[in-house]
């Protein structure tokens, strides 16, 4: 049985241009799961559940408002105060999956496509190990089917070695047999740092679930690790921190306008 989800096994890269140089590259795997297939995916796979333990998992409550069944409905909210026409609409999103319970997404990415698959909108969904969560909102404007190019202004705190006063700028390559996300941040003083994943495309099965244990043991928990060693990195090399200032709102959401010249609407998530 095959079906839109799937995995995208690929590299995590950062690179930081001031005021230190600091680059790092990590092996990871993604999964790639269609918001419509979750139930039949929970059937079929022994080492995946939907909303319950398995050794993989995907869980509603780590993503949107948190409120447990409800994330379709949750970005069709979103999509609709954007002004994205939701009829027949496609969601799916590009995340790390639970892995013996435990899972940390610094990012995950909706993909939000009409019936014809031309994309309708990206939904960018940022967390910080602070439990804050805040999910940018981006219509497509053209019937985009091929390489998108989106941006909004920083709306929460991420790294203490990054300052608040940033812009996101967006290169996406929509899943297909690759997928390829690119965040450049900027500030005031221009281009601070590029982050990225790249993949390629995997058929998921209980049999290549099985294989990644093996080949990437505990992901999450690295994800977590590289961090924090990430970080002790930076200060050793004497890059300034920037202090947490808690979020308003612990799960908020950006409503990015598709006339640039608009005010971005900001409102609980």
């Amino acid at each position: 049985m095959t079906g839109a989800s799937t995995l995208y096994v690929g590299a995590v890269m950062h690179a930081r241009n001031r005021p230190r140089r600091h680059r790092l590259r990590y092996r990871v795997f993604s999964v790639l799961l269609d918001l419509d297939e979750l139930p039949a995916l929970d059937r079929r796979l022994r080492l995946f559940g939907h909303n319950r333990r398995a050794l993989y998992s995907f869980q509603d409550t780590d993503h949107g408002d948190g409120m447990l069944g409800g994330l379709r409905a949750w970005v069709e909210r979103q999509l609709i105060a954007a002004g994205v026409d939701v009829d027949g609409i496609r969601i799916r999103l590009l995340c790390y999956p639970r892995i013996f319970g435990f899972v940390f997404n610094p990012l995950t990415v909706y993909f939000c496509s009409g019936p014809d698959g031309a994309m309708r909108a990206v939904l960018y969904e940022v967390c910080n190990t602070f439990r804050e969560r805040h999910t940018y909102v981006i219509p497509v404007p053209d019937a985009g089917d091929g390489t998108i190019r989106q941006s909004c202004a920083k709306e929460l705190y991420v790294s203490p070695f990054v300052p608040m006063d940033c812009r996101y700028d967006f290169c996406i390559e929509p899943p297909g047999e690759r997928v390829m996300i690119a965040i450049n941040e900027r500030d005031g003083q221009g281009p601070l740092l590029v982050a990225t994943f790249s993949g390629k495309r995997v058929e998921i099965s209980d049999r290549r679930l099985l294989s990644m244990l093996f080949k990437y043991p505990l992901m999450t928990l690295k994800v977590m690790g590289g961090i924090h060693w990430e970080a002790l990195r930076l200060w050793m090399k004497g890059v300034p921190v920037h202090r947490h200032r808690p979020a308003d709102i612990l799960v908020a959401t950006t409503i990015v306008s598709r006339n640039p010249s608009e005010e971005p609407q900001h409102e609980p998530g």
